[in-house]
Order: structure tokens, then C-alpha cells, then sequence
């Protein structure tokens, strides 16, 4: 058994592998435990105590990789090895490498259930979705980017040049794709300044819908006919956009005219009747009503109310009502609605002398 004991694989003999392998199993389970006594402790704190930060903590702890921890054991055990200076060295660069891409994950994943969070909040269609979508990805960016230099400094690699010629070449990619990036800000200034969110109705140029998604190049919209517009971010930021989903109340102008054998008297109760048909809605306040002026075939009235709602479905539902309600107690007036029309007035024992055009006889057919 001593004989087979001193046998060696690699430089180094099999008692020594199996004192190897005992330290790896004992450090993985080591980890593992410490491991799940940590989640576990931090669940019941958690459960005492609830917090964001906290529920955050624990799912970035339990996203970590058990090969994690049997890699790391391994580095551990190779430790207890009689090693070259130059092995102990490699060793030290990939125990560094283990550790630096653990933390860069943990911090990653954190980031993502953070972005998550945050859109989940309000039902997918969070007033910061885009933004948050943007943040998040440039922090995972700057976590990953010093997580790379951080090794590749440790390696012994020169990282002042390396970054110099990251800017170098930064530049030359940003001027290859401008129109790209500047999709990319554009979609970051609809995510500060906010003047649409997801199932906003704007309407911009041409083109009104609602808003399905907005993107980090461009933004979905659904229009009313059914088709689905999809406009690049910064042609959209370049127009002045109508948002009809903010608007508190909408002012109503409309106008109706009647016949101009209207009496006077009749005249001065319409005002009246329209402020009633207008107080009767629910969703509306009267502003006011006036007998307007002379049209050339009718009198003409204005009329000016508010809708307490944006919805233009409410608006128009209220306005069809307004007009039923006038069309009945006009009719029970007996007040007819003008339409244009023109009055030729003759005058009496006028003599009237009717010119008939000459007609070519030979030309008639």
C-alpha cells in the first residue's frame, strides 16, 4: 500500500492527490453550507424585516453557480501542492479571474432584478421603463468593462494602452454608427423628460396612435386604421407631439344655426335650453352660449363646454346627447335648423322682360 501511495502522476504522488481531493471535497462542502446557512439566515431576517434590498440580496445570493464553488475549492486545493513561484503565480491569476467574473455576475444579476423590479411595479408599462432599460445597461457595461480591466491588470497587461486604444477605436465605431446612437439618447431623453409613456395617443406630423413600446431605437405605435407604426426615436423627438392622454378636460366648440323666421323672443330661450342640455351631462360644465350673429341664410349660435374626461368615445357620447336633447326642444318650440339656402324676392307689377338667346337654325340639332 506504501508503495502504491508514493506512485506519481504529474510530479506529485497519488498520497498527495488523495490529500488534494480531500481538501477540495471538504471546501466545496464548506461552501455550499456556509452558503445556504447565509440564504437561509437571510430569508428569516428578510421575513422579519422585509425590504427591497434585502429580497434583493437573497435572489442574487441563490442565482450563484455551485461550479462556482467547486472551481474555487479546486484553485484551494492546488494551494496545498508544492508548486513552482510560476505555478503559484498562475494560480493567484485564476483564483483573481474566479472571483472577479463571481462578482461581476452577482452585481449583474442585481442590476437586472433591480431593472425588473422597477418595470414590474406598474404592470409592464412603468413611466421609466425606457430609462431604466438604458441605466441598466450601462451600469452592466461599467460592472463588466472594470470587472475586464481589473483582470487584465492583475495579469500584468499594461492597461493604460489598452484603454488609450479603447478610446481610439471607441471614436471610430461611435462615428460608424452616429445614427445608432443617436436612436440610443434620443430613446434616454424619452425616458427623462417623459412626454409619452406606453398607451399614451399622440398624434405627430401625420401620424396618430397609441403607444405600444417604446425601444432603445425606435418606438411602436398602433394607429387608429389598425397598422403598426414604427418610428425611429430621434425623428420622433424631432417633431411637436400631441399628447391627448394628459389632457384633464377637453374644450368643446360647436356651433348650430336656426331659421330666420325665429321669433325674438324664442331667440333669447335658446342659450337657456343649450345650458341645460349641457348641466344634464354628468362628465361636462357649461361654459357658455351665445346667439352669435347674422349668417347669410340663418341665425347662428355658439357654444363652448368643457369634458371632464380625455377619452374622445366620453366626448363624443356627450355631444351626440347634446344634440338629441337640442333637436327635441327645438322641435317642441317649433324652431327649425337653417340650412344654406337663398330667398329671391320679386317685386310687385314690376315689368319683367325675359331676353331668349338667338338660335342658329342651321347649327341646331
Amino acid at each position: 500500500m506504501n508503495s502504491w501511495l508514493q506512485l506519481k502522476f504529474l510530479s506529485f504522488t497519488v498520497n498527495e492527490w488523495l490529500y488534494i481531493l480531500l481538501i477540495f471535497i471538504l471546501s466545496y462542502v464548506g461552501f455550499l453550507m456556509v452558503w445556504k446557512f447565509a440564504i437561509k439566515k437571510l430569508s428569516y431576517l428578510s421575513a422579519k424585516a422585509p425590504t427591497k434590498f434585502g429580497d434583493l440580496i437573497i435572489e442574487v445570493m441563490r442565482s450563484t453557480n455551485q461550479f462556482t464553488f467547486a472551481l474555487f475549492s479546486l484553485l484551494l486545493a492546488m494551494y496545498f501542492l508544492e508548486l513552482s513561484a510560476k505555478w503559484v503565480t498562475r494560480l493567484d491569476y485564476l483564483s483573481f479571474l474566479i472571483i472577479g467574473i463571481q462578482i461581476a455576475i452577482w452585481v449583474s444579476k442585481g442590476i437586472t432584478l433591480w431593472a425588473k423590479a422597477k418595470v414590474v411595479a406598474t404592470d409592464g408599462s412603468a413611466e421609466n421603463a425606457v430609462l431604466t432599460t438604458m441605466l441598466s445597461w450601462i451600469f452592466k457595461t461599467i460592472v463588466w468593462s472594470i470587472a475586464l480591466l481589473s483582470i487584465l491588470a492583475n495579469t500584468g497587461v499594461n492597461i493604460t494602452a489598452f484603454v488609450a486604444s479603447l478610446g481610439v477605436g471607441g471614436v471610430a465605431v461611435a462615428l460608424a454608427v452616429q445614427n445608432i446612437l443617436s436612436d440610443l439618447f434620443a430613446s434616454l431623453a424619452i425616458g427623462l423628460d417623459k412626454p409619452f409613456v406606453i398607451g399614451d395617443f399622440i398624434i405627430f406630423g401625420n401620424v396618430l396612435g397609441t403607444v405600444e413600446r417604446v425601444g432603445l431605437k425606435t418606438t411602436h405605435i398602433r394607429s387608429l386604421s389598425g397598422e403598426q407604426i414604427v418610428c425611429g426615436n430621434t425623428e420622433l423627438l424631432k417633431n411637436t407631439i400631441h399628447n391627448y392622454k394628459r389632457m384633464a378636460e377637453r374644450r368643446v366648440v360647436f356651433e348650430f344655426r336656426v331659421t330666420y323666421d325665429t321669433k325674438s323672443d324664442v331667440i333669447r330661450k335658446i342659450p337657456e335650453i343649450v345650458k341645460k342640455a349641457v348641466a344634464a351631462e354628468s362628465k361636462a360644465r357649461f361654459d357658455r352660449a351665445h346667439f352669435k350673429g347674422f349668417g347669410l341664410s340663418s341665425l347662428d349660435f355658439e357654444v363652448v363646454y368643457y369634458v371632464l374626461d380625455s377619452s374622445y368615445n366620453v366626448y363624443m357620447d356627450i355631444q351626440q346627447s347634446i344634440n338629441l336633447y337640442l333637436m327635441e326642444e327645438l322641435e317642441a318650440m317649433k324652431v327649425n335648423f337653417a340650412f344654406p339656402s337663398m330667398t329671391l324676392n320679386f317685386a310687385k307689377n314690376a315689368d319683367l322682360k325675359i331676353v331668349m338667346p338667338e338660335v342658329d337654325a342651321a347649327n341646331y340639332h
